[in-house]
C-alpha cells in the first residue's frame, strides 16, 4: 500500500454528473502526478441511475427517470446500473504498482469491512467470481446488486456493497478508480420502476430484494452518514496503516478537465 501523503475528501451530496465527472478527474490528477492518493465519500442528489461504462442506455427508461427527477449518467468504471439513492458512496483512487485488479477489491473491502465492524457491523467477502458473460446476458443482470463478484461485501450471504473498478495507464503510471454504494437503505430496489423491459421489473425487483442487505435494516436505525463516514474513514487507516489529510471540498460547478 501506498505510504506516502493520502487525500480525504467528504463531498457530501452533488449531481451524478458532478460525481462521475470528479473521480475520473482525481484519477487522471494522480496519473499526472497532479494529486495524491484520494478516498472520497459522497452522496447524490437527486437520485441518480448510472450505467456501467459499457452497458447500452437504451435498458433504462431515460422519460421515466426525467419525470421523477432521476439523474442518468455513465461511470467511467464497468458493472451494472444502479440507483444511487439511499447510501454512502466511496471512491478510491490509488497507484495499482503490481496488483491485480482482485487483490486491490481484496484490499479495498479489507479496508470496508474494518470501517463497518467500527460502525457495528460484521461483514464477510464473497469467496467464488460469477461467470459475468454468462450472466450479463440473463434477464436480470441489468442491476449491478443482482450478484456478487469475489471479495465484494456481504451481509449474511446478501450484498451490501457493489463497486467497480477502472485502470488508467499514462506514461509509467497505472492508476485505479475504484468506488462502490455501501446500501444504507431499500430505496435501491426502485431501479427495477425505471427498467425499460416492463416484463422483466418485477423479477428484478424480487432479486434486488432477496440478494441484497442494508445498514438500516441490519441495525434497525436510520443511518447516520456522519457518523457512517467517519467509521470507514477509520476502516482504510486502521487496515492501510496510513493517515488521511482533509482535502478541501471541491465546488460542485468546479470546471473538471
Amino acid at each position: 500500500m501506498e505510504r506516502g501523503a493520502w487525500t480525504f475528501l467528504d463531498t457530501g451530496e452533488n449531481t451524478g454528473a458532478f460525481n462521475m465527472e470528479l473521480d475520473e478527474s482525481l484519477a487522471r490528477q494522480l496519473a499526472t502526478g497532479e494529486s495524491s492518493p484520494v478516498l472520497r465519500l459522497y452522496r447524490w442528489k437527486p437520485w441518480a441511475i448510472s450505467l456501467g461504462h459499457h452497458q447500452e442506455a437504451s435498458e433504462i427508461d431515460g422519460t421515466l427517470c426525467k419525470r421523477d427527477g432521476i439523474d442518468l449518467v455513465r461511470r467511467p468504471t464497468g458493472g451494472r446500473a444502479i440507483l444511487h439513492a439511499e447510501e454512502l458512496t466511496y471512491s478510491v483512487v490509488m497507484k495499482a504498482g503490481r496488483r491485480s485488479i482482485l487483490q486491490v477489491y481484496n484490499d479495498i473491502s479489507q479496508a470496508l469491512v474494518r470501517g463497518l465492524a467500527a460502525y457495528g457491523v460484521e461483514t464477510s467477502l464473497e469467496k467464488s467470481q460469477p461467470n459475468f458473460a454468462k450472466e450479463y446476458r440473463t434477464p436480470n443482470a441489468v442491476p449491478c446488486f443482482s450478484s456478487s463478484a469475489r471479495y465484494e461485501i456481504e451481509y449474511r450471504g446478501r450484498k451490501l456493497v457493489g463497486s467497480a473498478q477502472r485502470r488508467l495507464s499514462e506514461g509509467d503510471a497505472d492508476v485505479v478508480l475504484q468506488h462502490g454504494s455501501i446500501l444504507c437503505g431499500s430505496a435501491h430496489v426502485r431501479l427495477a420502476d425505471y427498467l425499460a423491459k416492463r416484463a422483466h421489473r418485477e423479477e428484478i425487483r424480487t432479486a434486488l430484494r432477496e440478494k441484497t442487505a442494508n445498514l438500516q435494516e441490519i441495525t434497525g436505525e436510520t443511518v447516520d452518514m456522519a457518523r457512517l463516514a467517519q467509521c470507514i474513514r477509520h476502516g482504510f487507516e486502521e487496515a492501510w496503516q496510513v493517515r488521511f489529510r482533509t482535502g478541501a471540498l471541491p465546488h460542485p460547478h468546479m470546471a473538471l478537465t
